[in-house]
């Protein structure tokens, strides 16, 4: 089996989430990978500060739990990954959360949004990679 951490959907991931939009509620299942230390750009006010990519992240967190509330959606799930109990993997995510939404518009309005698009900045800087799960119940 193979995988790959990313930070941002390809184009066809895009239009796969898209075409198959069937209007029930979705659950995203996020694996995360930090960053040992946070790559704000230049210009930023965090530039160069001393900060993880776990604490970058946990800006994003904060931020994205009162827009995804905003948009009809919700944090299920949040915990720090301890170990692999069954399989065999390189190495594993540094956290899982679980976020849920009234539908995949729902989710790309919430992304698409200016609000939003402000916070992506935490986001990119702690972010060293994820798996991005979508399901339903």
């Amino acid at each position: 089996m193979k995988f790959e951490n990313a930070t941002t959907l390809t184009k066809a991931q895009f239009k796969g989430f898209f075409e198959a939009d069937h209007g029930k509620p979705i659950n995203m299942v996020n694996l995360l990978k930090f960053k040992e230390t946070a790559d704000y750009p230049e210009g930023h006010e965090l530039h160069g500060k001393a900060m993880s990519g776990a604490q970058a992240y946990a800006l994003y967190v904060k931020a994205v739990t009162q827009i995804l509330h905003s948009f009809g959606g919700e944090a299920v799930f949040s915990g720090q990954v301890e170990r692999l109990t069954v399989g065999q993997i390189d190495e594993l995510w540094d956290s899982v959360m679980i976020a849920r939404y009234p539908s995949k518009k729902h989710m790309a309005d919430m992304l698409q949004s200016p609000q939003y698009q402000a916070i992506t900045v935490h986001r990119t800087a702690g972010l060293a990679g994820q798996l991005n799960i979508e399901t339903t119940q």
